[in-house]
């Protein structure tokens, strides 16, 4: 006997629903079987069981028959159609079709609630129940989002995708924009337009935020910090290679002591380690020296980057700049002077030839005469130093005339002694009969080609009757029967010669032939080791244009040799060349061969005899 069914009570979750879909089970039904069975059985069956069903919505009902349906079959909405206050959860039971597919009532069944039977009824109602399970229809839930109104269409395979740019194309085609077939290794359209192709950069994958943060770390603990530089201006082991050889070789060369009281020593390597555009400039000077004595790519590669740091050093120095404009409060420090000085050697020992040292000399002549440095022993050398090399150039140059015939002009009192110089002539005045002949040289010269009958008039040769006297009474400084005392000699010797040839014909005498034998026997007695053989080539070369005689010649030129086996300066090629020049005048009979100022600028050079 079944057991009576009690009303459902169905709990009230959310807002009420419309009654419609919350359908209360009558137990009094006269359309099913089973209700006047329920009503039998309640008389012996006191329990009384309730049942909790959740309804999953309206969808799923069979129309009533006073909508104007004529069938009976069910209408399932399109997902397209279901409105969204319909969505979701919603709480009543399901309804279902009659097993036998009659209009009759519709009957809720319990899907998610827990319904309990009687023991006496289980066996007539377990049939019903498996049939009305059976008829419950699925429920599609819609996907996320606002549905589409219209179904997408299947694709069609026969369209062609669009594809977006590839960046995965060579680096060469890249960077051209041009379209890379990516062909590995080297792509076909590099080959095809005969270009170089670079291949392919390597894969990036991509990575989150947290593995790059610990790559990174991971990195920084792995590679090793790099120290700052000990010394400003020497950055590899070469630029150390460099700076060595300039204390222990080149400093040697371009003064007249080895060691103690070397002011490229003792005053220019301190200021140095302390100044990186000086530290820059002598870097420079010494690899243009290394590269004229062994040419090596690397040495002319350091040469060139340290030279073009030390002028980019110089063209950014603010009070440099303000100097140059004319402004007198602004001091310039002692390092960016000597700058200058360096920078002019530098000129010497690459060999240039093309007036590259005129900008230097002429910056260091505006700073000794606009500046007054503090350190008298750096003043003393840097006037020193300038001296030599303006009168030096003199000797060659047609209008480069020396500084101690200018009026505004004058050697501080303070000058070291003679004998303590660095360089021989300047101090002890034999460079100031040197700057005197020159004076003769420019008016015999302005006679010449004004055409001028005698070339060499009255006031000339009284003028040069001078400066032989004071030739004559001339004394060197220097320790006698040293190397010092004898190059002093051999300086006196060549000035006398230079006067000879300025105020005498261009034409071989017995005078002139004794006086060049001389000065052979000086150069003779100095030793080819010796540090004077850094201040020879201006004698040299001078004696060179006075030799007439072709016995005297080889020895010249043995000892051009010589001085550029011992110094390795770019310039004295150039020198020994100018006197072959000399010579060939000479032994033609021409009368040009007086003017070697002017051979050399025919020529097409312009360099220091230093």
């Amino acid at each position: 006997m079944a057991a009576t069914m009690a009303p459902t009570l169905t709990p009230a979750f959310g807002p009420p629903r419309p009654r419609s879909i919350y359908a209360r089970q009558s137990s009094a039904s006269s359309s099913s079987p089973s209700s006047s069975t329920s009503t039998a059985a309640s008389s012996e069956s006191p329990r009384t069981t309730f049942v909790f069903s959740i309804g999953l919505g309206q969808y799923g009902r069979k129309p009533s028959a006073d909508a104007g349906s004529s069938s009976g079959e069910e209408v399932v909405p399109k997902v397209e159609e279901i409105e969204d206050d319909d969505v979701g959860l919603m709480t009543g039971p399901t309804k279902v079709e009659s097993a036998d597919g009659s209009g009759g009532g519709n009957e809720d069944i319990g899907i998610d609630g827990d319904q309990e039977i009687d023991d006496a009824g289980a066996a007539d109602n377990s049939g019903e129940n498996e049939d009305r399970k059976g008829d419950v229809a699925a429920v599609v839930r819609r996907p996320r989002g606002r549905p589409r109104k219209y179904p997408r269409s299947p694709p069609d395979a026969s369209a062609k995708l669009a594809k977006g740019r590839s960046k995965t194309g060579c680096i060469t085609c890249r960077r051209r924009k041009k379209k890379c077939d990516e062909t590995k290794p080297a792509c076909l359209h590099c080959q095809k337009n005969n270009v170089h192709c670079e291949g392919y950069p390597p894969k990036d994958y991509w990575q989150g935020g947290k593995q790059r943060l610990v790559k990174s770390r991971g990195a920084s603990v792995d590679r090793p910090r790099e120290l700052p530089l000990l010394i400003e201006g020497i950055e590899t082991e070469l630029d150390w290679f460099l700076f060595n050889h300039f204390n222990l070789n080149l400093s040697r060369v371009l003064s007249l002591f080895t060691d103690k009281q070397n002011p490229f020593k003792e005053i220019l390597l301190p200021m140095a380690t302390s100044h990186r555009g000086l530290m820059h400039s002598l870097l420079c000077l010494s690899g243009a020296h290394l590269s004229s004595r062994d040419p090596d790519k690397r040495f002319e590669e350091r040469q060139s980057h340290h030279y073009d740091c030390a002028v980019k050093n110089l063209r950014t120095d603010a009070l440099l700049d303000r100097n140059a404009k004319g402004d007198e409060t602004a001091i310039i420090d002692d390092p960016t002077v000597a700058q200058t000085l360096v920078l002019c050697l530098r000129s010497i020992c690459a060999g240039e030839v093309q007036g590259e040292y005129r900008v230097h000399l002429d910056a260091a002549k505006h700073l000794i005469c606009t500046q007054n440095s503090r350190n008298q022993e750096f003043r003393a050398f840097l006037i020193e130093f300038f001296i030599y090399h303006n009168v030096s150039n003199s000797v060659t140059s047609i209008d480069r005339p020396s500084v101690l015939m200018m009026e505004d002009f004058q050697l501080p009192q303070f000058m070291i002694q003679p004998e303590a110089g660095v360089f021989l002539g300047v101090v002890d005045g034999l460079f100031g009969c040197i700057s005197k002949i020159r004076q003769l040289r420019d008016r015999i010269r302005t006679r010449r080609e004004q055409n001028l009958k005698p070339w060499v008039d009255y006031q000339i040769l009284a003028d040069a009757q001078m400066i032989d006297s004071n030739l004559r009474s001339w004394h060197s400084g220097q320790p006698v029967d040293t190397p010092r005392w004898t190059a002093a000699m051999l300086y006196r010797q060549c000035t006398w010669l230079y006067l000879h040839r300025t105020i005498q014909p261009s034409t071989p005498n017995a005078q002139l032939h004794m006086a060049v034998d001389e000065g052979l026997e000086y150069l003779r007695e100095l030793p080819e080791d010796s540090s004077t053989q850094s201040i020879m080539l201006m004698p040299l070369f001078i004696l060179g244009c006075s030799a007439f005689q072709q016995e005297q010649r080889p020895e010249i030129q043995r000892a051009f040799d010589s001085l550029e086996a011992y110094s390795s300066l770019g310039n004295i090629k150039y020198a020994k060349r100018i006197v072959e020049r000399v010579w060939e005048l000479m032994d033609e009979g021409s009368e040009s061969s007086w003017d070697w100022e002017t051979i050399i600028k025919d020529m097409g050079w312009d360099f220091l005899i230093t």
